[in-house]
């Protein structure tokens, strides 16, 4: 918008706490929200359930004439093992709950860019969620196969070269996080996947920006509930800024 500072990613994140409370978004937030907060919870009870077998697994491995670092490693295991959940918990079961909400989400993106651009949009309804879900699905299935290959590479980056390989984790997850979020606005306007992958390219500060915020709002128990719908809403208001005015004339949603 001319006239107007241009915002990082973390600002746009946050711009999303602001408009999931928007009067109009608000029944729009709530399937979102309920996936995120049922997967999230029985998920991270489950993981949380396993560490202390896992921890006690790896003491047994320790010999016995190394019993003094027992105790030490019982310090350090449990909370480390906490931080790898919660980084590692934050993208995969964020990426399941996109799957399960995946129609929803798109609809949030479009009443969300409804609501800044006070454009009407032609849509059929929920009959029309419903009847877009193999696309949307399949859209998912393409950010999987992107995912993977790329996942496995920097899993044996993280587990070869401790520090450096967790940070490589952690930026990777945080790009991720932005393409998983910023999708949803450019495939409401049938703009092509590598297409959106090159423009968060060639924006790459603001998409790592808000990706890593993304990623660390996922990892803070109760708030990781709101991140779905909080990210959405940053990922559209940040195309409506950023990438509308080059790639809109592509969309369908014309209100035409």
């Amino acid at each position: 918008m001319q006239g107007q500072q241009p915002k990082s990613g973390v600002a746009y994140f946050f711009q999303g706490f602001q408009l999931i409370q928007t009067k109009g978004l608000k029944r729009f937030v709530f399937i979102p929200l309920m996936v995120n907060l049922l997967l999230f919870s029985v998920a991270f009870y489950f993981l949380l359930q396993q560490i202390d077998g896992a921890i006690l697994w790896v003491m047994d491995l320790v010999p016995e004439w190394l019993s003094w670092l027992r105790d030490w490693l019982s310090v350090i295991l449990w909370p480390l093992a906490v931080v790898i959940i919660l980084v590692t918990f934050s993208f995969i079961f964020s990426s399941i709950a996109n799957w399960l909400a995946a129609p929803f989400n798109g609809l949030l993106a479009e009443r969300v860019e409804q609501h800044l651009t006070g454009q009407q949009f032609d849509d059929g309804g929920f009959a029309a969620v419903l009847k877009d879900v193999p696309r949307t699905l399949g859209r998912e299935w393409t950010k999987l196969v992107y995912y993977i290959p790329r996942a496995l590479g920097f899993l044996i980056i993280f587990f070869l070269l401790p520090v450096f390989g967790q940070v490589i984790w952690f930026l990777f997850t945080a790009w991720m996080m932005a393409i998983q979020y910023c999708d949803y606005p450019f495939d409401n306007h049938k703009v092509p996947f590598p297409v959106m992958r090159d423009q968060l390219g060639e924006a790459k500060g603001t998409a790592f920006s808000f990706g890593l915020a993304v990623t660390l709002f996922a990892m803070v128990p109760i708030v990781n509930f709101l991140v779905m719908p909080v990210a959405i809403c940053g990922a559209t208001a940040m195309w409506v800024d950023k990438f509308r005015p080059k790639l809109g004339a592509r969309s369908n949603l014309s209100g035409q």
